[in-house]
C-alpha cells in the first residue's frame, strides 16, 4: 500500500507528526503511519516526516515511580567516567568517552 504524500505545511486536518502528538499529550498507540510529508532539499533528497491520525491516537502513559527511578539511574550512569569511576557532575560527551581530566594528555586523572 502506498502512503499519501503531502508537501511541507500542506497536510490536511486530522494528521500530526509524532512530536505534534506528544505536544497534545498523545502517542500513536500502535497505529501504522497514515501519510508522510516531504520537504524538498537541494542536495540530499527530500526530508520526510511521518504523519499519524489524531483520532486514532491514544493518551500518553503516565510515568510510574519505577520508571522515574530507572530514568534517574540511567542519567546518573551517564555522569560516571569509565576510566576513573568518578561522578564528574556533568554528562560525559560520547565524543570523549571519558571525563575532561582523563581525556587531557597533560593532566593526571584523579583515580
Amino acid at each position: 500500500m502506498t502512503l499519501p504524500v503531502y508537501r511541507w505545511r500542506l497536510a490536511p486536518e486530522g494528521y500530526a507528526t509524532y512530536r505534534q502528538l506528544r505536544a497534545l499529550g498523545l502517542r500513536p498507540g500502535g497505529q501504522d503511519v497514515a501519510a508522510q510529508l516531504e520537504r524538498p532539499r537541494r542536495r540530499r533528497g527530500p526530508l520526510v516526516a511521518y504523519l499519524y491520525r489524531i483520532d486514532q491516537a491514544k493518551p500518553v502513559r503516565p510515568m510510574t515511580p519505577a520508571r522515574w527511578a530507572a530514568l534517574a539511574k540511567a542519567n546518573a550512569a551517564r555522569r560516571v567516567c569509565p576510566e576513573c569511576r568518578r561522578d564528574v557532575g556533568y554528562v560525559i560527551p560520547p565524543s570523549l568517552g571519558m571525563c575532561g581530566s582523563c581525556a587531557a594528555p597533560n593532566e593526571q586523572c584523579a583515580a
